[in-house]
């Protein structure tokens, strides 16, 4: 899996869509290459299938919202994506697949990166044999004081 979001290693730039999802074992179709240039092509983001949706709507383009969700799941399979669950039923996506942990603005459920070596955490208990921990999600909730 990607330590960063999917960059080209010798610009540092978003790698075109297309080779991007070949690389990963994915046909650029339209849909994949619609939503893939949304999540990609503009740096790291944190989105709900329901937003990229509505994106997409903006954009005159018809995906169905089945269709952002299945593509946000192959896309989290391929690794280009990082899925987290918060408020029980409510997923995010990430695109940046770092080791790193996350603020939430409670007031609008917006999602901001901590920096990976900003929070430690201790005394996790041994997993289950033949089982590794490996990653462990903290978020940390913010409210307007």
């Amino acid at each position: 899996m990607s330590e960063k979001s999917p960059l080209d290693m010798e610009t540092g730039m978003p790698a075109n869509t297309s080779d991007l999802l070949r690389k990963a074992g994915l046909r650029p179709t339209r849909q994949r290459m619609t939503l893939g240039r949304l999540l990609f092509e503009g740096g790291d983001r944190h989105v709900t299938a329901e937003q990229l949706h509505a994106e997409v709507a903006g954009l005159g383009e018809h995906v169905s919202l089945a269709t952002v969700y299945n593509t946000l799941h192959q896309f989290k399979r391929a690794g280009l994506l990082r899925e987290l669950a918060i408020e029980g039923s409510k997923a995010y996506f990430d695109t940046n697949t770092s080791n790193h942990n996350h603020f939430l603005l409670e007031p609008n459920g917006e999602l901001m990166d901590i920096a990976g070596d900003a929070i430690s955490v201790e005394g996790l208990p041994e997993p289950p044999e033949g089982m590794k921990i490996t990653h462990v999600d903290v978020v940390v909730r913010l409210a307007k004081i």
